[in-house]
């Protein structure tokens, strides 16, 4: 079991920089599969980026829509997930959330099995 608060959410101006924040409460936070998702208004919720377990050793997944622009980081120590997000625009406004799960393949099919509250991130032009 796994608890997740999201926080480092605000509203930016394009072209500005975020960094998101997910600590993570529980034991054996480095065997969890990690993950950032988004979800704008009247819009299905997607996969931003995905760091798998220390057991796998990956490099992380990125959405196309992202690449290049964001990147997720771990803390294992300070069981902590990071996004930091750069050069945003408009189209990534959205309530973020933060994911975990102790098995890859449920991250990798976007479908971890514990969520954070999520943070709002509102990008203006």
């Amino acid at each position: 079991q796994v608890q997740l608060v999201e926080s480092g959410g605000g509203s930016v101006q394009a072209g500005g920089s975020l960094r998101l924040s997910c600590a993570a409460s529980g034991d054996n936070f480095r065997t969890y599969s990690m993950g950032w998702f988004r979800q704008a208004p009247g819009m299905e919720r997607e996969a931003v980026a995905s760091l798998l377990n220390y057991i796998t050793s990956t490099a992380p997944k990125y959405a196309d829509s992202v690449m290049g622009r964001f990147n997720i980081s771990r803390d294992n120590g300070m069981k902590t997930l990071y996004l930091q997000m750069s050069n945003l625009k408009p189209e990534d406004t959205a309530v973020y959330y933060c994911a975990a799960d102790p098995q890859n393949s449920a991250m990798l099919l976007g479908r971890p099995q514990f969520w954070g509250q999520g943070t709002q991130v509102t990008v203006s032009s």
